[in-house]
């Protein structure tokens, strides 16, 4: 028997690491401890795998450090019951069931801190193929017949930028990862990392065969210092395996690899800026072209891929192209993984092939809105990307299709809304995290992005004024016309797509000077509904700042002058006495 504990940052946050120490102290009956990565199931964390055999046979979920000694005793005597009450349900299973995995693959089911694990999966299988049995343009005609695209958000052909890159004059070539996640709720790369980091060596390996590159540089957030550790340690027994450095598999091919901690910088997930970094200086985008394949780092010709495009690349090889291209669109193919956050019942990692529908992701995997809301919208593709309504459900997973609609894919953030999120004041987030993040380089972005923002503060204060949507339309092309990297120029999506379709938010918040969604503080106060109001005391007791008065069996009352509408009494009320307005 094998006891696996999914050690993840979603499981550690949720307490894996003290169920963990505690399994160690219980008496296991001779069964093995050890650990995974995420397997994808975050909103069910901390997850504990018993497998016998080889197979996972129990999954155990939102386990406690009290609930180790039931575990113990099922090591014991194999009585179920034991358990009974932390197996996962079969309709949450269907969780994970529905998906097609091939960058999460292994995620979640082998230890990402032995390399051992990763070879008896069929590791380092695809990169003996390539470097023994193929030539550096047979390894790229086999991505081009994949079709596989770039999974960090603009989709360009992976094949067309390794064969740039290849063509390219130089001894002296670099192969880079963007590890650089800085999308609010994505987690997609992270998540590889530190659940199959030998997954992303393999891949940037085959990569840097392909291009004739010696050396290869992950550029990874600092944020994340989980898969930093872990890509260390795996980096550093591929090298003693041999699988890293001089003659790989005793051919010609040599190649090393370091990593370099980013300070998150959302801009450097553009490819120039990413160089820019790499080489100390400030993040900021250079002109293009000459493009990175002919003159990129330190101003030789470079190749830069994601995390979860390098994820896909053993498949490929193992498997061939065609396979690869069987799954997905026309325009599409392949497999995508999502980030599934917000107001949906089953938050976590989701592997589908394109084509499905943003339904099946919401609804048929992630089993719908919580607390029985009605769902309102999905912002595909982070800060860059855009909301897509409800209408628009049907909509089809794939460039083209999600483009139509105004968003991107992106690199696979889906941030899903219910009823009681406001549409402007979504806007507002994403355009304050932009106007953040700007480098600064270019005016249409560094003033642009601030004075949208500026109205856009304006109108969840209920200061708005006619002309101030068509105002905000007006800087959004123009930013988009003016900007000169990927930052400024998606950054207006947030504001055009919510303006699309969600225009009678805006002009309730200017017109009316009230937020449909009871959302924006300013325009919102909290009363109490006496007849429903039992005289509890709680929303009294939980007040930050004492504005509610009233006895105990009597109805209370807010004092909406020292209100500081922070929704605490709304939250608390058992009886739905409490309204907002």
């Amino acid at each position: 028997m094998k006891i696996v504990v999914g050690e993840g940052s979603c499981g550690i946050a949720a307490g894996a690491q003290k169920v963990r120490k505690a399994l160690e102290r219980e008496n296991l009956n001779g069964a093995v401890l050890t650990i995974a990565g995420c397997v994808g199931m975050c909103y069910l964390e901390p997850i504990v795998d018993i497998y016998e055999d080889g197979k996972e046979v129990k999954r155990l979920v939102r386990v406690t450090e009290q609930d180790t000694a039931k575990i113990a005793k099922y090591a014991q005597t194999g009585d179920e019951k034991e358990i009974e009450a932390l197996l996962v349900s079969d309709e949450d299973r269907e969780f994970l069931n529905k998906q097609t995995r091939i960058a999460l693959k292994r995620c979640g089911i082998i230890n990402p801190e032995e390399i051992d694990d990763f070879v008896q999966a069929g590791g380092y299988s695809a990169l003996k193929k390539a470097v023994t049995e193929m030539t550096p343009e047979e390894v790229i005609e086999v991505i081009k017949v994949s079709g596989l695209a770039g999974r960090g958000g603009a989709g360009f052909p992976t094949w067309f930028k390794w064969n740039a890159a290849r063509q390219s004059e130089g001894e002296e070539k670099y192969l880079i990862c963007n590890a650089d996640e800085g999308d609010p709720g994505a987690f997609m790369d992270r998540a590889v990392i530190e659940s199959d980091p030998h997954n992303l060596i393999e891949g940037m390996l085959i990569g840097a065969y392909a291009i004739g590159a010696k050396n290869a540089v992950v550029y990874v957030r600092a944020e994340y210092p989980l898969a930093i550790k872990r890509l260390e340690r795996a980096i550093k027994q591929a090298t003693e395996a041999g699988y890293l450095g001089d003659n790989i598999f005793g051919t010609d091919f040599s190649c090393r690899m370091t990593i370099k901690a980013g300070a998150g910088a959302f801009v450097c997930g553009e490819e120039t800026a990413l160089i820019e970094s790499l080489e100390g200086h400030r993040g900021m985008p250079r002109l293009k072209p000459p493009f990175p394949a002919q003159s990129g780092y330190w101003r030789k010709p470079s190749n830069i891929n994601n995390v979860e495009t390098f994820a896909n690349v053993g498949w490929i090889i193992n498997n061939g192209g065609e396979a690869f291209a069987a799954m997905g669109t026309e325009g599409s193919k392949g497999t995508k993984v999502f980030a599934v956050t917000g107001k949906i019942k089953r938050s976590g990692l989701v592997e589908i092939p394109m084509g499905k529908t943003l339904r099946d992701v919401i609804f048929d995997i992630g089993g719908g809105i919580k607390d029985g809301k009605e769902f309102k919208a999905v912002q595909m593709g982070g800060p860059s990307g855009g909301c897509i309504p409800a209408s628009l459900i049907d909509t089809v997973i794939d460039y083209k299709a999600l483009g139509a609609t105004g968003a991107i894919m992106g690199s696979g953030g889906m941030v899903v809304m219910d009823e009681s999120t406001c549409m402007v004041g979504m806007a507002k987030f994403f355009l304050d995290f932009t106007a953040k993040e700007s480098c600064g380089k270019c005016i249409h972005c560094r003033i642009g992005t601030t004075r949208m923002l500026e109205i856009l503060t304006r109108i969840t204060k209920g200061e708005g004024k006619e002309g101030d949507v068509e105002l905000l339309e007006e800087l959004c092309y123009g930013i988009k016309d003016g900007a000169l990297c990927g930052l400024g120029q998606t950054a207006p999506n947030p504001v055009l797509t919510t303006i699309k379709y969600f225009r009678d938010e805006y002009d309730a918040h200017i017109n009316g000077k009230t937020c449909p969604a009871g959302e924006c503080s300013d325009l919102i106060s909290y009363y109490v509904d006496e007849a429903k109001c039992k005289g509890c005391t709680l929303c009294a007791k939980g007040c930050p700042v004492d504005a509610i008065s009233g006895s105990v069996k009597n109805p209370h009352a807010i004092d909406t002058e020292k209100c500081i509408k922070c929704g605490k009494c709304f939250s608390v009320c058992r009886f739905g006495a409490i309204v907002k307005r």
